[in-house]
């Protein structure tokens, strides 16, 4: 693994995102002085928060998976995420809702799952999902450390045994076809297929191997932080300044102060300098390209994720048919993705993500008040309307959105609406986002593993990319991750070296089904 040259005592880590914050505690086990530079007012970056009247609002994820690596960068300084954040584990993870007006509950537990899409589908479609259940587990175990939790210096890497593994899993086949083998009701299909949306491409399209985001929402287990997604960073931030970190709130770097081919310091936006030894660039990676004064050149553009439109309603009610999260299946399926990602238009009929996280803490509304976070994705602004269009398109598209929310069985949602944030492309640009979109480079094959943009800057001996734009890619898991092989850049260290015992949010070693077992 290719590492920073030279000294590296003191680290200027730029952005306190989640990818940050876990870079941060990851340098700070490994001895080294780390400076956090974030130009918010608080930890966070996608993952913030903020007030609507007496509402508590995450104004980022919502779907907490894999908790063990947040637990890992704890570990790096002695401590636990279970000491600092509340997690509980949502049983069902989701509730499914499909246009013909059936639902499922997905649940992590194999047993529990079995039954009900027994209940759902029959013993056919039962048998087909302990099947796929024992496949999610073996392709997870061939990819986690060899392609996902791992630095790339070249693409000569992949020629591995696990590459072999892989490729026999059918993992370099297309994601909706090899889901078909296993269960042939296209309502289970979905459910089992919908999370390449988080990685910008169709399942139709998109690689087998994008199943293990699956894996992690449907068998890893999903879990939901008391106080709201925010509590995570929060906590991270307040472990990192305890453990050492000086951290600067408002702070926006303006320059990188160059030469010999190495950053010397970091110049705020307020004038002063900080030395450094070395420098964790984690915002966007536009931004990233500004403060090094170029991008690198590829073959062909980078092709962005879709973007989202989020709406943010505190309300006075709630509806009994939500759970936690409520996947709110369209009639479409494949149109739907031909107009997020070829045509540029809007969903015709959406399918939605439905968040209720008061669901499990009262805490974040007012007494006897509910919040709700209804996600529908939409094209980026490369694809569809641009950024200035949705000055008007947006309150057009709330409206709609509201209309389908009631025809989906939310009756009186727009009269219950007691404080309300709108989020749409023309937010997100102007947060930073390239086209729009807060996902992200997507992952097309061409922008995955080793064809990544990397996390080393070529021509600087002493920079380092980490974030959602970098490797592994887009998510909570994934930019946790991104955090620690960004240290291990600098440090020249394995990537994690936890100073506690095993992380009590990884899944037991019990047996799930044919051919399974403990993943981790």
């Amino acid at each position: 693994m290719r590492t920073v040259t030279g000294p590296t005592d003191h680290v200027v880590v730029v952005g306190a995102g989640l990818s940050g914050l876990a870079c941060a505690l990851h340098l700070l086990g490994a001895g080294r002085r780390v400076t956090l530079v974030e130009r918010d007012a608080g930890p966070g970056g996608r993952a913030g928060r903020v007030g609507l009247g007496d509402y508590l609002v995450d104004t980022g994820p919502t779907v907490l998976t894999m908790p063990h690596l947040a637990d890992e960068a704890f570990a790096a300084v002695g401590e636990s995420l279970s000491r600092h954040v509340e997690l509980v584990a949502l049983h069902p993870a989701y509730r499914a809702g499909f246009a013909d007006g059936s639902s499922l509950d997905v649940h992590t537990d194999g047993d529990t799952m079995e039954a009900e899409v027994r209940r759902f589908a029959g013993p056919a479609e039962a048998a087909g999902y302990r099947r796929l259940r024992g496949w999610l587990e073996r392709l997870y175990r061939a990819q986690m450390r060899r392609f996902i939790d791992t630095n790339f210096d070249s693409p000569f890497q992949l020629a591995h045994p696990d590459l072999a593994r892989l490729a026999a899993l059918g993992g370099f086949g297309r994601l909706d076809a090899r889901i078909g083998r296993f269960l042939s009701d296209a309502r289970l299909r979905r459910v089992f297929s919908f999370q390449a949306l988080y990685a910008g491409v169709a399942p139709a399209r998109a690689l087998a191997a994008y199943a293990v985001i699956a894996y992690m929402d449907t068998v890893a287990g999903v879990w939901f932080p008391k106080g709201g997604m925010h509590a995570l960073p929060r906590a991270m931030a307040d472990v990192a300044a305890a453990a050492g970190a000086e951290v600067r709130w408002s702070a926006e770097v303006s320059t990188l102060e160059r030469s010999a081919g190495r950053v010397r310091a970091v110049r705020l936006a307020s004038g002063e300098r900080i030395p450094c030894d070395a420098v964790v660039l984690t915002c966007e990676l536009p931004a990233a390209h500004r403060l090094l004064g170029r991008a690198p050149r590829r073959p062909v553009p980078l092709r962005h994720s879709p973007s989202a439109v989020i709406l943010h309603a505190g309300t006075d009610r709630t509806w009994p048919h939500l759970a936690h999260h409520t996947l709110s299946f369209g009639a479409a399926w494949e149109r739907t993705f031909d107009e997020l990602t070829r045509t540029g238009t809007l969903m015709s009929d959406p399918s939605l993500l439905i968040t209720r996280p008061t669901a499990h803490d009262a805490s974040l509304a007012p007494p006897g008040r509910h919040l709700h976070y209804v996600l529908a994705p939409c094209p980026n602004t490369a694809v569809g309307p641009s950024a200035a269009a949705w000055r008007d398109l947006g309150p057009r598209y709330r409206d709609r959105l509201v209309a389908e929310l009631e025809r989906r069985g939310l009756d009186g949602f727009a009269d219950s609406v007691e404080e309300e944030l709108l989020v749409t492309p023309l937010d997100w640009t102007a947060q930073g986002h390239a086209a729009g979109s807060p996902f992200s480079v997507s992952h097309t094959f061409a922008q995955t593993g080793p064809f990544r943009p990397r996390n080393l800057v070529r021509g600087l001996d002493n920079v380092v990319l980490a974030g959602c734009g970098t490797t592994p890619g887009v998510g909570v898991p994934t930019v946790l991750i991104s955090g620690k092989l960004a240290a291990a850049r600098v440090t020249g260290g394995p990537a994690a070296v936890p100073r506690a015992g095993r992380s009590p949010y990884r899944r037991p070693s019990t047996p799930t089904g044919a051919g399974a077992h403990d993943p981790s």
